[in-house]
């Protein structure tokens, strides 16, 4: 399912390992659509991410929603939802570990970062900061 309008795109993915790779590819054809193509990379990277991790410890559906830099707000939010409540743990990831790093990489690639409870689940949710 999609939804846009105006300055707010939003998807909503099954929790199905092909999930990462649509939430991935709507993602970035949304970027370009508003012209934000040099977010694309990072944006995607930490979409992948968080979807991942929806993935692997929540069941039920995957949220993505975006939304727009304007005059009021100087940054791209992305939000990614499951109905999991409790809130993700960054951990101190091992050299060896193969996971555990999918947050320590959106707290460093991100303005900002957090999480919020919601409805039937929470929300982790990060700002990019537009390139000038």
């Amino acid at each position: 399912m999609i939804h846009t309008e105006g300055d707010v795109a939003e998807w909503t993915f099954p929790a199905e390992p092909g999930a990462v790779r649509t939430a991935r590819a709507v993602v970035r054809g949304q970027l370009r659509a508003w012209g934000l193509d040099l977010l694309s990379d990072v944006t995607v990277l930490l979409v992948s991410e968080l979807v991942t991790n929806s993935l692997r410890h929540a069941t039920g559906p995957i949220g993505v929603r975006l939304i727009r830099p304007s005059a009021h707000f100087d940054a791209l939010l992305v939000e990614v939802s499951d109905p999991l409540p409790d809130p993700p743990r960054e951990r101190a990831a091992q050299p060896d570990d193969e996971t555990g790093r999918g947050l320590q990489l959106v707290a460093n690639s991100s303005r900002r970062w957090g999480t919020r409870p919601g409805e039937t689940g929470k929300t982790v949710w990060f700002e990019l900061a537009v390139p000038s």
